[in-house]
């Protein structure tokens, strides 16, 4: 993809993951400019009129109930950036900010929100740069929009404050605009409040998160698969006809996963001990259920995500009829939930991904395998603490499950009394997918090695694949003691890149 086109009837989350991440360049079509032309006209003549209009003639939140009279109006739209660009806090990332510019062009190029087409150009010409306003960590509650994070963006436009050029350097707004070509914008009636009540920034965290997760599931599927065969489990257990009797989607398609990566496998069912198991662990057994849950609450998240992605979030907004009329779409209350859900859901994958990598280490249930995988127990300690690194982690994913949008602080003197709090649940949510991945890297570890350990047994094809893939990238396998943070760090990548999907479908084809 090299460009992506905008026109009235939104996005899809390929052109969010294009801007945000792959830095293609942003058309407007011929039509978002008409609509953009057209809506204007309707605010031009309402602004003309001595009726006050919120967002045209009259101030903000507790302060709508003011008149302003014609002359004090350009003022009006640059105060409402100046004084809401008051987020605090570390920068988000860039990846972020793209998002959050590109969803809020994506609702003014509607045709609902009054904008002139001038203004929606430099927006995608601010986009095209690779200019990258700074925006901070904390100044959205969600409500009304993402208002701080969008008003530090809207602060670019007008060549105030400071953003990052395509060279990485944070300077002066204006002076990036200028080395571009690119003239500030003078805000009009409407402009500077439809700029800011979106909730752009939690939706491009969620359709991120949905892209990241999407690998990590799959990932997630393939290391249950590595664990299992490692502790010479069944997989008599993944039939599909057993999970055709339940049939949640999530969870056959995670069992068809683990079945494909099984397929050939000379470890599976050996029950090599004095004990015969008649069943595995829950956290070997129930892997299907637990990971197809986390799936089925994507897809629900898809849904919300794409209805957002199609919609156009504004207050006022411009009707076809001519109307601008006050709503309430902004709220974040749809997203905010679906953030908070996959939060949980990922926490509690990393938690039965711990468990499996902690049975991996332990001799009294590893069925044959030496204490914590160590070359010499005693004199080595093997994968113990790393074991602790991945338990860390799960703790830190299970504190990122408490939901935000539980939570509402009023504000706006009680004016924006109930809010959603989804920026706070999406800002968690990207830890909680950093951490997740990384706990599935650290079973990714421990089950290669513990595999590689089972001399005279053959792996699996597509195992084989994961372990000569992994350890072309770096991650060493069995013996003595070693700096071991470094060998989790390669691992890490080899996840996060999609390299360890990427090495199974090599034999599978392409998983679900």
């Amino acid at each position: 993809m090299h460009t992506v086109v905008v026109g009235t009837s939104g996005v899809t989350a390929s052109d969010v993951l294009a801007v945000a991440r792959g830095g293609v360049r942003i058309e407007l079509s011929a039509e978002a400019v008409a609509a953009l032309a057209a809506a204007r006209e309707i605010v031009d003549a309402l602004a003309a009129k001595p009726d006050p209009v919120y967002g045209v003639s009259t101030g903000f939140g507790a302060l709508a109930t003011r008149h302003i009279s014609p002359e004090l109006r350009a003022q009006l739209q640059r105060n409402i950036v100046r004084s809401h660009a008051a987020g605090m806090g570390p920068r988000v990332e860039r990846e972020v900010v793209r998002a959050l510019m590109f969803l809020r062009l994506k609702t003014v190029c509607s045709g609902h929100t009054g904008v002139r087409p001038e203004v929606a150009q430099t927006m995608a010409d601010v986009l095209n740069a690779g200019i990258t306003p700074v925006v901070h960590e904390y100044g959205s509650l969600g409500c009304s929009g993402d208002l701080a994070p969008l008003s530090h963006c809207a602060l670019t436009l007008m060549g105030e404050g400071e953003a990052e050029g395509p060279d990485g350097r944070v300077r002066p707004a204006g002076e990036l605009l200028a080395e571009h070509g690119i003239r500030p914008v003078e805000l009009r009636e409407k402009e500077g409040l439809a700029l800011l009540n979106g909730t752009d920034g939690m939706l491009g965290m969620l359709v991120m998160a949905l892209a990241d997760l999407d690998t990590l599931y799959k990932s997630a599927d393939v290391t249950a698969a590595l664990t299992l065969e490692a502790l010479l489990g069944s997989d008599k257990v993944l039939a599909p006809e057993l999970h055709a009797i339940r049939p949640h989607p999530g969870q056959g398609a995670s069992a068809a996963n683990m079945l494909a990566v099984l397929k050939g496998s000379g470890l599976t069912g050996h029950h090599q001990d004095d004990a015969p198991r008649v069943q595995d662990a829950y956290s070997v057994r129930c892997a299907p259920q637990v990971a197809g849950a986390g799936r089925d609450t994507m897809a629900h998240a898809r849904l919300v995500a794409d209805r957002e992605l199609a919609s156009a979030v504004d207050n006022p907004v411009v009707l076809p009829d001519g109307r601008v009329e006050s709503n309430g779409n902004f709220h974040g209350a749809p997203v905010a939930y679906v953030l908070d859900f996959l939060a949980i859901a990922a926490a509690d994958l990393g938690s039965i991904a711990e468990r499996r990598t902690d049975r991996l280490l332990d001799k009294n249930r590893s069925h044959g395998l030496p204490p914590f995988l160590a070359d010499d127990a005693g004199v080595d300690s093997g994968l113990m603490i790393a074991q602790y690194t991945q338990a860390a982690l799960v703790s830190e994913l299970k504190r990122l499950a408490v939901p935000a949008s539980a939570d509402s602080i009023p504000s706006s003197a009680m004016q924006e009394d109930h809010v959603s709090m989804g920026w706070s649940a999406a800002r968690k949510l990207r830890t909680a997918v950093d951490n997740l991945t990384r706990v599935i890297a650290i079973e990714l570890y421990a089950a290669t090695r513990a595999i590689e350990l089972r001399e005279g047994l053959t792996p699996a094809p597509a195992t084989q694949a994961v372990i000569d893939a992994v350890r072309a990238a770096g991650v060493a396998g069995p013996g003595p003691d070693r700096f071991l943070a470094p060998d989790l760090a390669a691992a890490d990548a080899f996840v996060r890149g999609g390299e360890l999907v990427a090495a199974v479908e090599k034999v599978t084809g392409p998983l679900q």
